[in-house]
């Protein structure tokens, strides 16, 4: 059985920072293309990075030199470092696994940017 696991949100002022990560169990970690998404309220879910089985990386342009992803083989874990976090960072952020068609998701983790 595939799971995802996610942690590390949280509520943060504008300007702060948050880790997310997200651990995987039931796949073979190494071979599977590895994303975060994030969904806000009342809005689609959205792509936010995303990186592949050999480690490139791809992000939407809001998010643009703030954010990193990177993954750990070894844990089985991807990780989102977000910084320099705005109002509109706010969401609920899954992360996804995905190979061949073979789509996992992650249960989310609530980032909340607030004054």
């Amino acid at each position: 059985q595939v799971q995802l696991v996610e942690s590390g949100g949280g509520l943060v002022q504008p300007g702060g920072s948050l880790r997310l990560s997200c651990t995987a169990s039931g796949l073979i970690f190494t071979i599977y293309a590895m994303a975060w998404y994030r969904q806000a309220p009342g809005k689609e879910r959205e792509l936010v990075a995303g990186i592949s089985s050999s480690g490139s990386t791809n992000y939407v342009d809001p998010v643009k030199g703030r954010f990193t992803i990177s993954r750990d083989n070894a844990k089985k874990t991807v990780y989102l470092q977000m910084n320099s976090l705005k109002l509109e960072d706010t969401a609920v952020y899954y992360c996804k696994g995905a190979r061949r068609g073979n789509d996992y998701w992650g249960q989310g983790t609530q980032v909340t940017v607030s004054a």
